[in-house]
């Protein structure tokens, strides 16, 4: 695009210098973390969906389903327990 011969030429405007992010700062120190309780129906949220849209197969896929929910609830619950964040019997589910 060319411009007239009576406009004055326009300059161009540089934007803000950006002051860089330090990203080697430390990071501020988190929380301790709550007690986790397992839960006593894993199953429950995927079961509230309903039957899997997989015609014949649909019971046997729910079948896998629950219990893939129950293994990673069991894992979950291992690992609570090795970090001695397992509520006890002392403490009070949040």
């Amino acid at each position: 695009m060319s411009r007239r011969p009576n406009e004055p030429r326009r300059r161009r405007t540089r934007p803000p210098q950006r002051q860089p992010a330090d990203l080697w700062r430390p990071p501020p120190p988190l929380a301790p973390p709550a007690p986790i309780a397992p839960a006593s129906d894993p199953t429950a949220m995927v079961r509230s969906l309903g039957e899997p849209p997989l015609g014949t197969a649909s019971v046997a896929a729910a079948h896998h389903i629950a219990a893939v929910v129950e293994r990673a609830s069991a894992l979950a619950a291992a690992l609570a327990a090795s970090a001695d964040l397992l509520v006890t019997d002392d403490d009070e589910p949040a």
